[in-house]
């Protein structure tokens, strides 16, 4: 299943982001890509916003790996975000455990998950943003069949 929108400000994306996390659920591993400046990290405030995660979320490429405790309908959720950006080989994930953090039942989030084709078959969903004009962005939400 594929979603889109049109996102006019990064006020907006932030919306499209938290409409979108309503949707997750615990175990769900997100790859979210798009070129520099799309939108992504906006599209990630939503998510933590939508979750009542009370860590600010930090500046895009310098963690590889932020972990934010957050709630839902008075549950605990933890959402583990990943930025890729930085990472240059498929060794420098495995010695960070990015396996491990995937497959650990937790939400996940992978800024830049589209760097490394071998991991693609475990992501549930992949978000695109893209450059649709000026200020205009488009986001593609795309459902891996289960």
């Amino acid at each position: 299943m594929t979603e889109e929108y049109l996102s006019r400000s990064t006020k907006e994306t932030r919306g499209y982001g938290r409409q979108f996390a309503s949707g997750l659920h615990p175990g769900d591993i997100v790859s979210l890509t798009g070129p520099l400046g799309a939108g992504k990290t906006e599209f990630m405030r939503g998510i933590t916003d939508f979750f009542d995660c009370s860590d600010q979320l930090s500046s895009p490429t310098f963690p590889i790996l932020n972990i934010y405790q957050g709630s839902l309908f008075g549950d605990e959720v933890t959402l583990h975000h990943f930025d890729l950006y930085r990472i240059k080989s498929p060794g420098e994930l495995e010695a960070i455990g990015f396996d491990e953090y995937l497959s650990s039942g937790y939400l996940s989030v992978v800024e830049w998950g589209d760097l490394f084709a071998e991991y693609a078959s475990l992501y549930s969903v992949t978000v695109s943003l893209e450059y649709a004009g000026d200020d205009l962005r488009k986001i593609i939400i795309n459902y891996t069949a289960s």
